[in-house]
């Protein structure tokens, strides 16, 4: 249990970096060479860790979770996001919503790949079984980055995706979410996480068969 927790810890550390490469990587694309400059299109875990979401808050989950009596709980953090400046984009709006998604986008092709492999290496040995569970972590945890990173309530990238689409009539709503996100999001970790899961384990049936 111990040694797979932390080979989850170290699978999403990196995921989590590929997907916020993948933010940096598009909004160079569209024009924006800040992220860029800034050095965070690097595979190097130093220049993403964020001391609070990406050390101290795992961290005490993974605590909370060894003294549970079950052994069970959320872990979850994030790294630091790319810097983006939307004002060197042609249509800053819509080419925002394009570096939001890219992100996800990272992760659904990780989990992609890693289901192929799955799917066509043989089961003939408990080395290709055990390799065969470990890329079957890296598919969860990327599906899990995935979706739960969609999910519009600031500051994940799915409301910066729906901001793109809302009408300038709804601007309320972006008010509203932009304002109380932060509170939204804590209950949503702690209430709705749940049914997410859900989601992400009929998806992950579906990549790994």
């Amino acid at each position: 249990m111990f040694l797979e927790t932390i080979l989850i810890i170290f699978i999403f550390l990196f995921s989590v970096i590929l997907h916020e490469i993948s933010h940096g990587e598009m909004a160079r694309v569209l024009g924006d060479p800040t992220a860029e400059v800034s050095g965070r299109l690097s595979l190097n875990p130093l220049r993403h860790l964020d001391p609070f979401g990406s050390i101290i808050l795992p961290g005490f989950l993974l605590l909370l979770r060894f003294l549970s009596p079950t052994k069970e709980g959320i872990i979850f953090g994030w790294a630091k996001p790319v810097p983006i400046n939307p004002y060197n984009f042609k249509n800053p709006k819509k080419d925002f919503a394009k570096v939001a998604v890219a992100g996800p986008i990272a992760n659904i092709l990780l989990a992609l790949f890693f289901s192929l492999l799955i799917r066509i290496l043989p089961s003939t040995s408990a080395f290709f079984l055990n390799l065969k569970d470990v890329f079957s972590l890296i598919v969860w945890v990327n599906l899990t980055l995935a979706i739960f990173n969609l999910v519009p309530i600031p500051p994940l990238d799915g409301s910066h995706i729906l901001f793109a689409f809302l009408p300038d009539r709804a601007q309320k709503i972006k008010f509203f979410l932009q304002v109380y996100g932060p509170f939204i999001f804590i209950f949503f970790i702690f209430f709705g996480f749940q049914y997410l899961v859900l989601i992400i384990d009929w998806l992950f049936r579906i990549f790994v068969g």
